[in-house]
């Protein structure tokens, strides 16, 4: 009986194409796990996110206190004075102004109900029939002062750790001064990881200092003006368009959306329009010719995935997620970026500029 002998180039290539299948499945799968456990226990890595990200801030601060010739603990005990400053002083300004807000949503919401029944009324004598209930359903202003006030109390509660965070913190601008010699030691490529390492962790901090600067200067223009203006929470809505700025492109249209009402219900339409362009004019000079100016072109993430990763990570990290979408978004693209073989990935994440390079 003739032996029948298997060609092993015709087998090859379909045990490459399971090989190839097993792994992306594999891969799915562990991705999957890995999220699944991410969210479980977002309860510890919230904490720590908001630890990384206050140190990330301070570090450029003990790093010039350190060139100055000012002792490393006194350089340490300086800055964490400073970030316990700046975290009474916005608990003071904001504490009222956000229990205020609280207390006055019920008649905001109530107020915004009666001027869609005025819109409804106008509608009406003028042959458009429609239901007050079912414009309500479909268009609800009064669920963007929900949204606000639920991503405050959520970020409020992540706080409730203040101590946790301020301890993680000092620990992690300890570590950081010998980060690059166990690095060395525990690397198999020292000089060759150590340079990566570098250039993801600068990159890291310069986008993160450069844009927390800029959030800054947004959310103390907005509040100057609308103090100016005579809107009510003034100071509250400053604050939210600092947080929010960390989204680009789609940050600054939310952070308006509830100045804009307050300003149409408390002082007219008039100063909902003043307030819209006042939001419009900052985030244009900021947005738009400040930041590209100090950050360049070579960081940035599509539009699509800052919506993407806005819905990603509020899903698995909740209000604080969200608030830290894109630089959790910026961070892993720099890391990806760093590795010729997922290099791939970070460009499909990147807008056509870095697509470009």
């Amino acid at each position: 009986m003739p032996v029948i002998r298997a060609d092993p180039d015709q087998c090859m290539p379909q045990e490459n194409g399971q090989s190839t299948a097993t792994r992306v499945l594999l891969s799915a799968a562990a991705f999957v796990v890995v999220i699944a456990g991410m969210r479980a226990a977002q309860g510890i890595i919230v904490p720590f996110l908001l630890a990384v990200f206050i140190a990330i801030i301070a570090a450029p601060g003990l790093n010039w206190l350190q060139r100055r010739r000012v002792p490393r603990v006194v350089a340490l005990l300086l800055v964490v004075v400073g970030i316990l400053t700046v975290g009474v002083a916005l608990t003071a300004l904001l504490g009222t102004s956000l229990e205020g807000f609280s207390n006055a949503l019920p008649a905001y919401q109530q107020r915004i109900e009666g001027e869609v029944l005025g819109f409804v009324n106008w509608l009406t004598a003028r042959g458009v029939a429609i239901s007050d209930r079912t414009l309500l359903n479909y268009l609800d202003p009064g669920s963007a002062m929900r949204l606000v006030s639920g991503l405050l109390r959520g970020l409020g509660n992540a706080l409730t750790n203040a101590f946790l965070i301020l301890l993680t913190v000092v620990f992690i601008l300890l570590e950081a001064s010998t980060f690059a010699a166990k690095l060395r030691d525990a690397s198999g490529e020292p000089e060759q990881s150590l340079e990566e390492s570098y250039t993801v962790l600068d990159n890291i901090k310069r986008y993160m200092t450069i844009k927390t600067l800029t959030s800054a200067l947004t959310g103390v223009t907005i509040a100057a003006g609308l103090l100016i203006e005579g809107v009510d929470f003034a100071v509250l809505w400053g604050f939210f368009a600092f947080l929010l700025n960390f989204i680009p492109n789609v940050g600054s249209f939310i952070a308006a959306v509830p100045a804009v009402l307050v300003a149409a219900l408390q002082l007219g339409y008039g100063a909902a329009l003043v307030t819209a362009g006042l939001y419009l004019a900052v985030n244009v000079v900021v947005g738009s010719i400040l930041e590209p100016r100090w950050m360049g072109n070579q960081l940035g993430v599509s539009p699509l995935v800052v919506f993407l990763s806005l819905v990603f990570w509020g899903w698995v990290f909740g209000p604080v997620g969200m608030f830290l979408s894109v630089p959790l978004t910026i961070s892993v693209q720099i890391m990806l970026a760093s590795n010729p073989g997922t290099r791939w990935v970070a460009v499909l994440l990147g807008n056509q500029r870095v697509a470009d390079q």
